[in-house]
């Protein structure tokens, strides 16, 4: 759950409450994306998803721009491909459907599909799943929030998942690149939880995991908006086009909080311009995760196209995130040491258990799952 908490709102609508997206190559099929969306944490094990949401993908072509502090420029909302997927009424045997839409236009391709059926639903290049699944994020949450409080890496040997075996709903789509971005094109994703309606209103969204908690939660570092809880006014913009009013706002809470990452090892590896700009600000601030389809599928890739990038260098795998990717490790070890020391390590390195590289890939509901912590 490497998004819940991600903000007070988030607590108001827990079916739109998203806990993490992962966006990978479909193992043995370069060119196929595989995506998944958890939502609605500690749901119970015949949970169903809420018939008033659209539970949304975005996609865009994405080239490196070394001219811009954010290293790259995705393509404009004409190429954009949505994959948008709402569900019938909860209290019925409820049904999903996932729909295809480039520049806001349907190309005709969509897929129905039972809730919980893992054969899930398929068409020419698309195919989902929905339905509740164990939930497979892994890190010791306690030993983070440890960290963020008192100023010192607190992660020791034997640390634990918080709340292993716990539920969440899932949204799972394959879909082929090729025919609607070209080939060879890496692209940028980006997770939403939608209210529908005539206007419909972002309520959630998601990019890199724990960015919202272990990097622009903290407010006691931020001298200049420290009374602001900053995550609901970042959670609802827009990924890929942020407004002007609260840039500076992010900036401000991003430079102090990632200097206070780089200074716990004691070591300065994040060096900041005159103007106190941390070199990491930008590119963490367009908040979309960096996947290359064509790459085969790896775990342990989290990060790597923007590393190389930032390296000058070819990146070497498909970056994005699977989902036994020990993603939170490779985050604290760049963010603490720039990836140039001892690897960074909350000694949980897997989960309990792991994925399968074969659709729908998460591991069934536990049936008896861990109470919940109860409104929080």
């Amino acid at each position: 759950m490497s998004h819940h908490n991600s903000g007070p709102r988030a607590h108001q609508l827990p079916e739109a409450d998203i806990t993490d997206m992962y966006a990978f190559t479909v193992p043995g099929a370069e060119g196929r994306l595989g995506l998944v969306l958890n939502l609605v944490p500690w749901t119970p094990p015949d949970g169903r998803f809420s018939d008033a949401l659209i539970y949304r993908f975005r996609i865009r072509p994405i080239t490196v721009d070394t001219s811009e502090p954010a290293l790259f420029s995705p393509a404009d909302s004409a190429s954009e491909i949505t994959i948008d997927c709402t569900f019938t009424n909860p209290d019925d045997a409820q049904t999903g459907t996932c729909t295809v839409s480039v520049g806001g236009n349907e190309t005709g391709t969509s897929v129905t599909f039972a809730v919980d059926d893992e054969a899930g639903g398929a068409t020419d290049g698309l195919r989902a799943f929905g339905g509740p699944r164990w939930d497979p994020f892994f890190s010791d949450a306690t030993a983070l929030v440890n960290t963020i409080s008192t100023g010192k890496l607190s992660f020791t040997d034997h640390g634990s998942i918080l709340g292993d075996g716990k539920n969440v709903m899932s949204i799972v789509v394959e879909i082929d690149l090729e025919p609607l971005v070209g080939a060879g094109t890496p692209v940028a994703v980006v997770g939403e939880s939608v209210i529908g309606g005539k206007i419909p209103v972002r309520w959630e969204r998601f990019g890199r995991p724990e960015f919202e908690n272990a990097i622009l939660g903290m407010k006691n570092y931020d001298t200049v908006n420290r009374d602001l809880e900053i995550r609901d006014l970042f959670n609802a913009e827009d990924a890929f086009a942020l407004g002007p009013d609260y840039l500076g706002a992010y900036r401000a809470r991003l430079n102090a909080n990632l200097s206070y990452w780089d200074g716990l090892d004691g070591n300065v590896d994040w060096p900041v311009d005159a103007d106190g700009n941390h070199p990491l600000a930008e590119m963490l601030l367009a908040d979309f995760m960096i996947v290359d389809a064509w790459k085969p599928f790896g775990d342990n890739t989290f990060l790597e196209i923007e590393r190389a990038v930032r390296d000058g260098r070819p990146h070497e795998t498909m970056g994005g995130r699977s989902l036994n990717d020990d993603c939170m490790d490779t985050l604290y070890t760049y963010l603490v040491n720039a990836a140039k020391g001892p690897r960074i390590s909350d000694h949980v390195d897997s989960p309990s258990r792991r994925a399968s590289d074969t659709f729908p890939y998460l591991v069934p509901a536990n049936p008896n799952p861990p109470a919940g912590p109860g409104p929080h």
